[in-house]
């Protein structure tokens, strides 16, 4: 069967910047969940971001591989979290990240997989970095709310979000 993505929320950050995106109310009549992101932050203190769901970061657990082009380096973590832009990098570049949430309505613990990527093409500091993670929340409840946001600063302007539901036919 093939698989039928719906889109529930597009969020678009306008002027000025937002602390986060969120996504409520998320239906549970899909089968698994897409997440599609292009972002930058306005801070110079971080190039992290975060994800919660049901807006909690209780029970998170992460294992990572990260890799630059020159070194690669491998980890676990207790959030779900991806890197992005900082108001250092060019003001035309955002980082792109990917969530995929299988089973999210379903009554046992949620997985979720990430793959993002960060370029800044600085002529001082070339940099691309690419992170893959797989991620669980031990938690067995429907996951009917997600949010991004950031530790400290703001998500910028003209960052966007998008919520897909996927089901099959």
């Amino acid at each position: 069967m093939p698989a039928i993505y719906k889109k529930i929320a597009s969020v678009t950050v306008g002027a000025g910047g937002q602390a986060n995106i969120d996504f409520t109310s998320i239906p549970s009549t899909y089968t698994d969940l897409i997440l599609y992101v292009s972002m930058r932050e306005e801070s110079t203190n971080t190039s992290v971001c975060y994800l919660k769901f049901n807006n909690t970061t209780s029970n998170l657990t992460t294992r990572y591989l990260r890799g630059n082009g020159s070194t690669a380096s491998s980890g676990t973590g207790t959030t779900i979290d991806f890197l992005t832009n900082s108001n250092l990098a060019d003001a035309s570049q955002f980082s792109n990240a990917y969530f995929y949430i299988p089973n999210y309505a379903g009554s046992t613990n949620k997985s979720a997989m990430s793959d993002t990527v960060v370029e800044n093409n600085v002529t001082s500091t070339p940099d691309v970095f690419q992170n893959m993670a797989a991620h669980l929340w031990s938690n067995t409840a429907i996951i009917n709310q997600i949010t991004i946001y950031i530790a400290s600063g703001d998500i910028a302007q003209h960052s966007t979000a998008t919520l897909y539901g996927i089901s099959k036919s």
